[in-house]
């Protein structure tokens, strides 16, 4: 039986229960076995004692019918069976005998067995059978069959008979019956006192076991999980006093050794809080100001890049109007490019940044409405084709039939793209290639992958390239602010990385250095409501931050509960 089955029979039962269970039927099969063997032996006993009494009778009875034959005078014949009946034993005077020949066919009656029984009887004796018994319950009589011999004395007795028996033959078979009532009952009278003993041996065990289960076993569990309950209410100096000098006594003592490194831990602990609680206020404390802070340097960039707007404007108006003037030498005219060069780069820049702290401070708003994305990656790629003919550079893109009209802000699709489309061919040598492909990841998300053969991004810095104001030394392979190879500020992909967010998606790279790279970006097909900005939400978390406690030790009191209850 398997442990799962065991538990199934008895169910959730306590300790007790399921150790007088156990012991209660092991000591009832073990006792009920043996006395039943007992009894089956006994039996066996009596009715062999009856086969070694009728194999005993078997030369008096030979004896006495020798007598009846040497002496013809019939009132001697008399004394001699007179003299039989009172030879027999006391508890024997009910049995009766016979002795027959052989031969079945004898002419005297008297000389043939009587009934089917002593045929079949006879039978087995011829086969070789020293004797044989029979049980005739319903005439209450034990029949005793047993074979008679030619001996030596025989042969020389019986040489003038016409047989001319040798030594070892069948001479004839003797019966002898008892009565069974007096066998049966004492063999009832011994069941009764088996039974009877039986009984009171099995009472006399089990209660044995049940006082061995309650004041051996269970009492020391009992203490123990009596104390733990105490623990676990919080009477932490309580401690399991068992003294029975065995493995309980040393469980006890192995209880009391947790108990007291759990009480020297909760010490520890509540002085650990206590410093926790400290160093939560001051970095509470300093996340406000740093939240102050960041409120201010938003505000601060906000405010300054409208302020530059205004006059950069002007600078870009009047070098238009000064590169339209006849009058300009080369020298002058190459001067007034490089005034209109520096400042779209200085808006390129204020732009970018004014994004960013609207992103930062959660004003950036979403327009959403349904347009067409393969139309919008055709115009973005005829905008920044001149960039790439200028470098000789293969433009192409592939989009998915399949995709539906996207419900989303084409703007800040728009930005995304032409940030990654503008790196990639900022990136790429003269005679790469520069690939857009759109297709259906799933049936509600789209994948936009921008593909360069340029110079690629180290491994190490893959995880930095989205941080803001970071640019990768493709050369050194290290940051290097004052002498890139690429001019840039370093805040076009970190833009994508926070409009891909506010669009509800993410952007990926895989790149290998000399390689080239891809930058996918996933956006669901339908944007219904403006994702909350995690850099929004700045304020919320110092507040939450705030608001942390110390940690509950009504913990620690729970773990040991569990722990003793274990």
């Amino acid at each position: 039986m398997s442990y799962r089955t065991f538990k199934r029979l008895l169910g959730e039962t306590s300790l007790e229960r399921k150790c007088r269970f156990l012991f209660g039927t092991g000591l009832l099969l073990l006792i009920t076995g043996s006395f039943y063997f007992y009894g089956r032996l006994t039996s066996r006993l009596v009715y062999e004692q009856n086969r070694i009494t009728g194999r005993l009778l078997i030369a008096p009875i030979i004896y006495v019918k020798h007598w009846r034959w040497s002496e013809p005078d019939p009132e001697f014949r008399k004394v001699i069976d007179s003299m039989a009946m009172d030879l027999k034993p006391e508890d024997l005077q009910e049995y009766n005998y016979d002795l027959v020949k052989a031969d079945p066919s004898a002419a005297d009656p008297a000389d043939r067995p009587s009934g089917p029984a002593g045929y079949e009887a006879l039978d087995e004796l011829r086969s070789g059978k020293r004797e044989v018994v029979r049980l005739l319950r319903d005439k209450g009589e034990y029949h005793y069959y047993g074979a008679v011999r030619a001996t030596k004395s025989c042969v020389n007795c019986h040489h003038h008979s016409k047989a001319g028996a040798k030594v070892g033959d069948l001479l004839g078979m003797y019966r002898v019956s008892f009565p069974l009532d007096a066998t049966e009952r004492a063999l009832a009278w011994n069941n009764a006192i088996l039974l009877a003993t039986a009984i009171g041996t099995s009472f006399l065990a089990m209660l044995a076991a049940w006082a061995i289960v309650r004041y051996v076993i269970v009492k020391p569990v009992l203490h123990l999980k009596d104390v733990s309950d105490c623990i676990a209410r919080g009477n932490l100096d309580l401690r399991a006093d068992i003294r029975t000098g065995d493995e309980f006594e040393e469980l006890s003592h192995a209880f009391n050794r947790m108990l007291r490194h759990l009480v020297a831990v909760q010490e520890e602990l509540r002085q650990v809080n206590a410093d926790l609680d400290s160093k939560v206020d001051e970095l509470a404390q300093v996340n406000l100001a740093l939240f102050e802070m960041n409120n201010l340097k938003s505000e601060f960039l906000a405010t300054m890049s409208h302020e530059l707007r205004t006059p950069l404007n002007s600078i870009l108006g009047f070098s238009d109007v000064l590169a339209g003037a006849p009058n300009l030498d080369e020298k002058q005219n190459r001067y007034v490019r490089n005034i209109q060069n520096s400042g779209k780069d200085l808006l390129t820049l204020i732009n970018d940044i004014l994004d960013l702290a609207k992103i930062e401070s959660g004003k950036m708003e979403l327009r959403i409405a349904e347009f067409s994305l393969a139309d919008l990656i055709e115009r973005l790629v005829n905008t920044v084709r001149p960039l790439a003919e200028k470098k000789n550079i293969d433009l192409t893109f592939e989009s998915d039939p399949e995709i539906p009209l996207l419900t989303q802000d084409a703007g800040k699709l728009q930005q995304i793209l032409y940030n990654l489309l503008s790196n990639a061919i900022k990136f790429t040598p003269e005679g790469g290639r520069v690939r857009v492909v759109t297709k259906l990841a799933q049936p509600d998300m789209l994948e936009i992958a921008v593909d360069d053969t340029g110079v690629g991004i180290a491994l190490e810095e893959q995880e930095t390239i989205f941080e803001k104001f970071r640019q990768g030394n493709t050369r050194a392979g290290r940051q290097n602010a004052l002498t890139r190879e690429y001019a840039g500020t370093g805040l076009g992909l970190s833009i994508v990385k926070e409009l891909s967010k506010l669009l509800g998606g993410e952007v990926s790279l895989v790149s290998e250095l000399g390689k080239g790279s891809t930058f996918t970006v996933r956006l669901p097909v339908k944007l219904n409501e403006q994702p909350a900005l995690l850099d929004a939400d700045l304020n919320h978390q110092t507040l939450e931050l705030n608001k942390l406690r110390r940690l509950d030790l009504g913990l620690v009191g729970v773990s040991s509960n569990r722990l003793t209850k274990q």
